[in-house]
Formats: structure tokens, C-alpha cells, sequence
């Protein structure tokens, strides 16, 4: 059931297909295990999200997917717009702060993620003008702002490289905003090599 509040979600997707996405994962564990490995982390994000009662938005890399596994009955769909991720992040805060006051957006491949993070993140934005969830490689897993974005958060940034958490920090030296628990993304075998889970797809390796 989708909700008519104040609060909207942005997941940010990536198509699964075959040989794209999860490049360096799939360096060492192979593309047919980097794509189950995907598939499994977009299965969690679907988990941790679809119970949630705020707007819920999927933007898809590439082309919007009728019918697949995002219920289109809990998900609105979208496709990310720009050269860059920078620019397809803030044409979708645009987009959903049309409608809503508390926006956060967050990618589809953090297992260590979970529901409760999400209303924790919403809950800082009650009282913050914006939230960022660190993550352990420099970047960051979650954003969000309250109404309005900040200025530069999405320009002059090295997408993908350890410096984007604290270039973001600086544009927001002048902001009251809340820092959520660091966490670990998925990019490297070496994020996974050790977690239980993960290890129904390594036995090849």
C-alpha cells in the first residue's frame, strides 16, 4: 500500500543483468556470482523497505520494469537521469520533494541495512535538517534532507572514491545534521568473504 505522508524513500537500483553492475565483486568472484550476489541484495532491500509506511520510490539505472520483483502497488517507478551520480541523485530529491517534506534516499545493495535504520533515519529528520549514514569504505549508504537541498552536496565529488563522505561533510558545516552508525557496503569479495550468508555464492571460489 503506498503512503500518502510527508516522508518518501528513494531507493536507487541498478537493472540486474549479466556482466553490468558490481564490477569490482564481480573481479574476483565472477559475473554469474556478482548477479546472485545482486539479486540477493536487492531481495533485502526489498524486505527492509516494502513494511515501511512512507512514499516509496524506485529509480532503475537504465528502464523502468513493470511486474518484477518491486510490487508495483508499493513502489513508484522512475528511471535516474544525468551523466553522473551526483546529478541523478538531486533530479530525484527534486522530484520527491515536490510532494514531500522528509526525503531519504539510500542504494539497493546494503545488507547491513536494516528497517529499523531506515525509521531511525526519518526520525532524525524530525528534528535535522539533513542525515548521512557513513560508510566504512568513505562514501556514504544514506542521505537525506528536510525540504530543501543543501547547496554543492551533489557537485565536485569523485563518485565511488573514499573522499565523498567527507566532501559531503564539508557542505554541511553550517547545517544541523544527524550521523548515523557507520556501515558496510558491498563492492569488494572482500566485504563478504567473511559474513555466513555470503557464502552460499563463493563455494567456487
Amino acid at each position: 500500500m503506498k503512503s500518502d505522508n510527508k516522508k518518501c524513500l528513494i531507493i536507487f537500483t541498478r537493472n540486474p543483468e549479466l556482466g553490468k553492475g558490481k564490477r569490482r565483486l564481480a573481479a574476483t568472484v565472477g559475473d554469474q556470482a556478482a548477479l546472485d550476489i545482486y539479486t540477493f541484495l536487492l531481495d533485502h532491500t526489498q524486505q527492509i523497505t516494502h513494511n515501511l509506511e512512507v512514499t516509496k520510490q524506485v529509480w532503475y539505472s537504465e528502464k523502468v520494469h513493470l511486474n518484477d520483483s518491486w510490487n508495483d502497488t508499493i513502489y513508484d517507478k522512475y528511471v535516474q537521469e544525468g551523466d553522473d551520480l551526483g546529478v541523478r541523485m538531486k533530479i530525484a530529491f527534486i522530484e520527491a520533494f515536490t510532494n514531500h517534506d522528509h526525503v531519504l534516499i539510500i542504494g539497493s545493495d546494503m545488507y547491513d541495512m536494516s528497517q529499523q535504520d531506515l525509521e531511525n533515519a526519518f526520525l532524525q529528520l524530525e528534528s535535522h535538517d539533513a542525515v548521512i549514514g557513513p560508510a566504512q569504505d568513505g562514501g556514504y549508504y544514506l542521505l537525506g534532507f528536510t525540504k530543501n537541498l543543501v547547496n554543492g552536496v551533489f557537485e565536485n565529488k569523485e563518485w565511488g572514491t573514499e573522499t565523498v563522505l567527507e566532501d559531503t561533510l564539508n557542505n554541511f558545516k553550517n547545517l544541523n545534521y544527524a550521523t548515523l552508525e557507520t556501515r558496510n557496503d558491498v563492492d569488494y569479495y572482500e566485504d563478504i568473504k567473511d559474513i555466513p550468508v555470503f557464502q552460499q555464492f563463493l563455494k567456487h571460489i
